[in-house]
C-alpha cells in the first residue's frame, strides 16, 4: 500500500487558531478569593457551608456587572467540591482541580443546569424542573439550577414553582439571579436566602483593572484606570468591556487622552478651567471653552455633567469628604481651594443652576446653545441679591438694586467691592453674620461657643458644651469661608483652652436673671408675692429701674 494512500506525505494540517476570549470573560472569578467588592456575602456563605447551615434557595440580586452569575457558579462549586483527592466536602475554597469544579467552570456539568429566565419564561418551562427535581443527582452532591434574570419569569411560572420551592428535595439547591428585585414576587423573596451585591468601589475597581492590564501585559495610565474605573459605575463587566476597548483603541498602551476621546469625556482640566470662568463671571471666556471643548468632540451633556462633578467634589471638600481615590493630586488641590472660598450657599446655587440647565440640555433641539445659556444663567444668577442681606435692607428701610456680576460666587473685584472693617467686638461680629444671611452660623456661634480671644484677624473660640469634632469642624470651615468673602482674607480662627467668656445666651440668660432678680426685690413686688404667694412672675418692664 501506498504512502499516499496512508497518508503520510499529506502535508501536516494548520492548528486552528482559537477564538479571543474578551477579557470579561478570560478574567471571570474562578474562585470567591477573586471576587472583588463583595466580602459580606462571602463571609456569610463561609460560615454557612463550615457549620453546615446551608439553605436550599439563594436570590442574589445587584446591578449589572457584579458578579451575580460568576457567584451562582461559584457557590455550586463550594457545594459540589471534592478536592484533589475526591474525598473533600463542601468548601469555601474549591480546589479547582477536581472533574466536579472543571466541568462546572467549563460548563458541561450534567448537574448544574443553569437557565435564562429572559428565554425560558413559561410554566412550561418551569414544569420541566419541577420533574426533574424529583431525581437524584447523576455525579455530584447537589443538583444545582441557576436561574438568570429570574424576574423575567411569568405569574404563572412562579406560581408553579411555589411549592417546590418552599420544600425541595435535600439534593437540590436553587440559584437566583436579577438585577430588579423589585419584580420578584414577595412570596418567591419569603423562600429565599437574599444577598444584595453591591457596587463596586471604584479604587477597587482601579486596581483590578491594573491587574489585568499587567497580565496581559499592556502599559496602561493610572489616570486612564482611574477614568475607567469611574466610568464603568461599579460594574467590573462594564469596566472590563471599556477595558478591552481601550487596549484595542491604543497603540503602544492605554492613555487619559485615548479613553476621554474614547468615551467622549470631557477634559477634566478643562472642566476645572470652564468652571474657574464661571465663578469669576467671565461670560465670553466660558461660551469660548464650551465651543472648544464641542469642537473637539465632548459633548454639551458631557460638559455640563463635568461641571455638575466638580460642584459636588468641592462640596464634599467643604464637609471634609474630599478623600476620594480616583481625584487626581491637581483635583484635590483645586476642589479644596474653592471650598475655602465658597460658601455652602453658592455651592448649592451652583449645583441647583446646573442641574436644571442638564435637563434642559437634554431637552433641547439644539444641546450646544442650551448649555450655552445654562452657563450664562449661572454667570448672572449673582446679580440676584442674596436672600438674607435683602431681608436685612428691607428691614432697615434701604433700597434694593442689584449688584454688579460676579458670577455664582464672587469675584476678586466683588469681594473688595463688599470688603469692610472687621467689627469692634465678637457681639458686632455675630451681628454681621446675622446680617450677611449666615443667621444659622450666628446663632450657633451665639449658643455653642464661648469667646477666649478676637483680635481679627484672630478669633478663638470655646465650646460652652459637648459637641463632637466634625460639628465643630463644619462651623470653624464656615467661619473662615466668611470672614474670606466679607474681609478679604480668611481669619485665624480654631479653637483653644483657657479662660473664656460665657456665650452670648448664657450672658443673655444671666442678664434675663439679674433682671428679675431685681424686679422681685422691689417693694411693691415682694407685697404681692407675700398676698399672693403661688403667683408666677410672667413677665415685666423696667423703667428706669424704679417700678414694674
Amino acid at each position: 500500500m501506498s504512502d499516499s494512500l496512508l497518508g503520510l506525505d499529506e502535508p501536516p494540517q494548520p492548528k486552528r487558531p482559537e477564538g479571543y476570549r474578551v477579557l470579561a470573560r478570560k478574567y471571570r472569578p474562578q474562585s470567591f478569593a477573586e471576587l472583588i467588592g463583595q466580602e459580606a456575602m462571602v463571609q456569610t456563605l463561609g460560615n454557612a457551608i463550615r457549620r453546615d447551615r446551608l439553605a436550599h434557595a439563594f436570590l442574589l440580586t445587584g446591578v449589572r456587572g457584579v458578579g451575580k452569575t460568576s457567584t451562582a457558579r461559584l457557590i455550586a462549586k463550594a457545594l459540589n467540591c471534592i478536592g484533589p483527592d475526591g474525598q473533600g466536602g463542601p468548601t469555601i475554597d474549591p480546589c479547582g482541580m477536581c472533574e466536579p469544579c472543571r466541568a462546572i467552570a467549563e460548563g458541561r456539568h450534567i448537574d448544574v443546569i443553569e437557565m435564562d429566565a429572559a428565554s425560558n419564561t413559561g410554566i412550561d418551562d418551569v414544569r420541566e424542573i419541577i420533574e426533574a427535581v424529583r431525581y437524584a443527582a447523576v455525579s455530584a452532591r447537589y443538583k444545582i439550577y441557576i436561574i438568570d434574570e429570574v424576574h423575567m419569569l411569568s405569574k404563572q411560572a412562579f406560581n408553579g414553582l411555589l411549592k417546590t420551592l418552599e420544600e425541595p428535595p435535600a439534593h437540590v439547591k436553587f440559584l437566583f439571579a436579577t438585577t430588579e428585585v423589585t419584580r420578584v414576587p414577595v412570596t418567591v423573596l419569603s423562600r429565599c436566602q437574599r444577598f444584595d451585591l453591591r457596587r463596586i468601589p471604584a479604587d477597587m475597581l482601579a486596581e483590578h483593572f491594573r491587574k489585568i492590564a499587567e497580565a496581559e501585559l499592556v502599559a496602561v495610565e493610572p489616570e486612564a484606570l482611574a477614568l475607567i474605573a469611574r466610568a464603568a459605575e461599579g460594574s467590573a463587566r462594564d469596566g472590563l468591556s471599556i477595558l478591552d476597548q481601550a487596549i484595542a483603541h491604543g497603540e503602544a498602551g492605554v492613555t487619559a487622552d485615548q479613553v476621554r476621546a474614547m468615551l467622549g469625556l470631557s477634559d477634566r482640566g478643562a472642566i476645572r478651567r470652564l468652571l474657574g470662568l464661571l465663578l469669576a463671571g467671565d461670560a465670553r471666556g466660558a461660551l469660548a471653552a464650551l465651543k472648544e471643548q464641542y469642537d473637539l468632540g465632548v459633548e454639551p451633556s458631557a460638559a455640563v455633567r463635568g461641571l455638575l462633578e466638580a460642584v459636588h467634589g468641592i462640596t464634599r471638600f467643604k464637609v471634609g469628604g474630599g478623600d476620594d481615590p480616583a481625584l487626581s493630586a491637581e483635583e484635590r488641590e483645586a476642589y479644596a481651594d474653592w471650598a475655602a472660598k465658597l460658601s455652602f450657599a453658592t455651592v448649592h446655587r451652583l449645583w441647583q443652576l446646573l442641574l436644571k440647565g442638564l435637563a434642559e440640555v437634554h431637552a433641547a433641539p439644539s444641546p450646544l446653545e442650551a448649555a450655552e445659556m445654562a452657563l450664562l444663567r449661572v454667570i448672572h444668577a449673582s446679580e440676584l441679591p442674596d436672600p438674607g442681606e435683602l431681608a436685612a435692607k428691607l428691614a432697615s428701610g434701604g433700597s434694593v438694586t442689584p449688584t454688579a456680576p460676579s458670577a455664582a460666587s464672587p469675584s476678586p473685584g466683588g469681594e473688595r467691592a463688599q470688603q469692610a472693617a472687621p467689627p469692634a467686638d465678637f457681639p458686632a461680629f455675630v451681628k454681621l453674620l446675622e446680617a450677611r444671611g449666615s443667621a444659622l452660623l450666628a446663632h450657633r456661634l451665639a449658643e455653642d461657643m464661648r469667646l477666649v480671644d478676637y483680635a481679627p484677624p484672630i478669633l478663638r473660640l470655646q465650646a460652652s458644651r459637648a459637641l463632637d469634632a466634625k460639628r465643630i469642624d463644619d462651623l470653624l470651615g464656615e467661619l473662615r469661608a466668611f470672614t474670606k468673602q466679607a474681609f478679604g482674607q480668611p481669619w485665624q480662627i480654631g479653637m483653644a483652652e483657657g479662660s473664656a467668656q460665657p456665650s452670648l445666651r448664657e450672658q443673655e440668660l444671666a442678664s434675663e436673671r439679674e433682671a428679675e432678680q431685681r424686679v422681685r426685690e422691689m417693694p411693691v413686688v415682694k407685697a404681692a408675692f407675700e398676698a399672693f404667694p403661688d403667683a408666677e412672675l410672667a413677665g415685666w418692664t423696667i423703667d428706669d429701674q424704679r417700678s414694674a
